[in-house]
């Protein structure tokens, strides 16, 4: 399994107990979403490594978790830390103006306003919020990803259709 087709789900926070189960924190708005799923692929010398689940029990947004072959704490021990992904398309699915950041790379972006501004080059995530980054003739152009300004989402035909503020994009293109 190669990295860039899987998506980040948490990471080992630590050892529970003495038969080698793990605590795995959840990075996922519906952790139960993920409760029947019969493996996880941990990140180990950067290759994904499978490991599969004997047991798995929901508290929170932590899993608490028995994987097979698992069974000391020395062997638990050496998960600690290891950042957990699942395949992209175990994600469950969105509609409406809700979108995945790297299902919209490349979307084309039209604004109320302006009209069609450019693809989506990147999302940037910073700590307050994620940012859309289009490349327009040389310029970036930074939108902000909230409630207010995401007005459409068309799959079909890879379009993000915004309502940027008022001087936004103007700022960004003179």
């Amino acid at each position: 399994m190669k990295k860039e087709d899987c998506f980040y789900l948490g990471h080992v926070s630590k050892t529970h107990g003495l038969k080698g189960e793990l605590t795995i924190k959840i990075d996922a708005d519906t952790p139960e979403a993920y409760l029947k799923v019969k493996c996880f692929f941990l990140e180990i010398n950067k290759v994904l490594t499978p490991f599969f689940i004997k047991t798995i029990t929901l508290n929170d947004d932590k899993f608490y978790i028995g994987f097979q072959d698992i069974d000391d704490v020395q062997k638990a021990t050496r998960l600690v830390g290891k950042p957990v992904y699942l395949p992209v398309t175990m994600l469950p699915k969105l509609d409406g103006k809700q979108f995945y950041y790297h299902e919209v790379k490349g979307f084309k972006v039209v604004d109320a306003q302006h009209g069609e501004i450019g693809t989506i080059n990147e999302i940037l995530e910073y700590p307050t919020q994620a940012i859309i980054q289009i490349l327009v003739e040389g310029k970036e152009v930074l939108i902000p990803i909230i409630d207010e300004v995401i007005q459409k989402v068309d799959r079909n035909n890879k379009t993000l259709y915004v309502k940027a503020p008022f001087g936004l994009i103007d700022m960004y293109l003179q």
